[in-house]
């Protein structure tokens, strides 16, 4: 008896890669013996985060849509053709029993291929905007789940972000004290935890440097994560220095960060504002200025229930920063109530749904085509 062949589309940047981790490792979880093979493209962020994950990474080309009338645009049909040949070859060599997209580039090509095929498709969408992969996929998927109630798809049903179980069964109390440890933060400091994210985010680090002697005066610790190769200096080669003040490029192990904070100050990624939602932590989410939109309306269900702040980027400024954030942090009673909204609305097992989804797929197409062998 084998175990199932399971193999997982996407890639490109964190927020696609990270659901997909998770569903990996849940499927693993429960199913052992299953075989993963996870595809992404050459120059994504999969390239290390899923080799390092322990999982077999396959790559076929990358494949974006043209925005407008180009040469790319009519070279897209032969791309595309190549891609979804590439694509074939992975599921065949795999012998696929059903095929999971999270979205990015290299999804439509595989679910082209899942479907000529006939290995049914599990496809996850992370955002309240679908992305155009997943709304090509979800006309034929076998099944379609989301991260938020909003987001409209044929026949979605809610299911939540599936995340690293580090934060889906975090306790932030009982691992307040370690936390700040491992950052050299007082345990009794009223701690404000600034991220834009691995890459980091220009405005929201300029803004907080310029808070900096405000917050200090209000008796506020800060740990800022600057992003990668973005360390803030205050003349060339020599580090921000402030008082209660920490700054580190990345932080590996976001569950740590969500422990020790008080209070997140974020982008809204979809999967940061669901993890802040599960682990119950109160934030102030600056979108990104740019784009559809999508990441306000990821943020909507939380600042709608009292449990997070909005703020446009360019309203998010030092002066901004002085006039709400002490106050906030100073509140006990607001803070608690932001957690609990917070903590009611986040899903922390949707790694789990989302496994159980996959297997039964897989499992509905390997009685199909063996008659029941495995």
């Amino acid at each position: 008896m084998t175990g199932p062949s399971i193999v997982l589309g996407g890639g490109g940047t964190a927020g696609h890669v990270s659901p997909l981790l998770a569903i990996a490792d849940a499927i693993r979880a429960t199913r052992p013996d299953a075989d993963l093979v996870a595809v992404g493209t050459p120059t994504g962020m999969e390239t290390r985060l899923v080799p390092a994950a322990g999982y077999r990474l396959a790559t076929i080309e990358r494949v974006p849509m043209p925005r407008s009338l180009s040469a790319d645009l009519l070279r897209l049909p032969t791309r595309l053709a190549k891609a979804v040949r590439q694509a074939g070859e992975i599921l065949d060599r795999a012998h696929a029993d059903a095929v999971v997209g999270v979205g990015g580039y290299v999804c439509t090509p595989l679910y082209l291929a899942a479907r000529r095929r006939g290995v049914p498709i599990v496809i996850h969408e992370a955002n309240v905007t679908a992305g155009l992969a997943n709304r090509v996929g979800a006309r034929f998927a076998t099944t379609v789940a989301t991260a938020f109630s909003q987001t409209k798809l044929p026949h979605a049903k809610l299911v939540g972000m599936p995340m690293n179980r580090a934060i889906a069964d975090l306790d932030r109390s009982a691992a307040r004290a370690a936390a700040r440890a491992r950052f050299g933060i007082d345990p009794d400091a009223r701690l404000l935890a600034v991220t834009g994210g691995s890459s980091g985010a220009a405005s929201l680090n300029r803004a907080l440097i310029a808070a900096l002697p405000a917050l200090a005066e209000a008796g506020i610790s800060v740990l800022h994560v600057t992003g990668r190769g973005k360390r803030m200096e205050s003349a060339p080669g020599v580090p921000v220095t402030a008082e209660h003040y920490t700054q580190v490029e990345y932080v590996d192990g976001m569950a740590d960060l969500y422990a020790a904070a008080d209070l997140l100050v974020a982008r809204a990624g979809a999967g940061t504002v669901s993890e802040v939602a599960a682990v119950g932590l109160p934030a102030v989410f600056v979108p990104l200025p740019h784009g559809n939109g999508e990441q306000a309306l990821n943020a909507r269900f939380l600042v709608d229930a009292g449990a997070a702040l909005i703020v446009r980027d360019p309203e998010f400024t030092a002066d901004w920063i002085g006039a709400h954030v002490p106050e906030l942090l100073h509140d006990d009673a607001r803070l608690s109530g932001m957690a609990a909204a917070a903590a009611e609305r986040g899903i922390r097992d949707a790694d789990r749904t989302m496994a159980a989804l996959v297997l039964e797929a897989a499992a509905q197409h390997a009685n199909h085509t063996t008659g029941g062998a495995r």
